[in-house]
């Protein structure tokens, strides 16, 4: 995948899109680790939040990095080097609702630069590129209403809401399945 610039960025931020290898593990380890902290208060327990959550991420990170990588994409979007966005797809997740879209994290002073946006447009490319008849899915806590927002504004349709969890360090939380059948949809208009 080659390195693409962002939309909707001021012109002195450049931001690069690349898949992630083995060598990103610790940098999306620590944006998934901060971005739990933030956003993941009430569902997963703050013991466990409090804890060393970074480590747990990191060993996760690198298994998931680790070649060969199959029925599944990470892209990082960085800025100088810097990782300050990550996807994680699973392609082939579920016969009925398709690929997952496990993680989507955007660092938290960038969040409406347009990164989550790229990301999740490069996902459903690399979808639909591989997968053209697979449709694209995703969980979202309750409490997350901005990412909400964000799906809603992205044409996602809310299809069910369930008690979700145990999460890693135990807690429950109410999550809402988000679904499009068509993931063309998502595609910005960059090859």
């Amino acid at each position: 995948m080659a390195p693409e610039s962002g939309d909707h960025l001021e012109p002195d931020l450049a931001v690069q899109y690349r898949e992630a290898t083995e060598h990103h593990a610790d940098a999306i380890a620590a944006l998934h680790a901060d971005s739990w902290r933030r956003h993941y208060r009430g569902a997963y327990l703050d013991s466990y939040l409090d804890g060393d959550i970074l480590s747990e991420r990191r060993e996760r990170w690198t298994l998931r990095l680790k070649p060969p990588r199959l029925n599944q994409l990470t892209v990082c979007a960085e800025i100088d080097g810097d990782v300050v966005g990550f996807s994680h797809t699973l392609f082939d997740h579920d016969p009925h609702w398709g690929a997952l879209l496990d993680n989507l994290h955007v660092r938290s002073d960038l969040k409406g630069a347009g990164i989550g946006t790229r990301l999740l447009s490069i996902a459903a490319q690399e979808l639909v590129r591989s997968r053209p008849s697979q449709s694209l899915y995703l969980w979202v806590l309750e409490q997350n209403t901005p990412a909400q927002a964000f799906y809603d504004e992205r044409g996602g349709t809310r299809m069910e809401t369930m008690l979700r969890g145990p999460f890693p360090g135990g807690g429950l939380a109410v999550g809402h399945r988000y679904f499009w059948p068509d993931p063309q949809s998502l595609l910005t208009g960059r090859s």
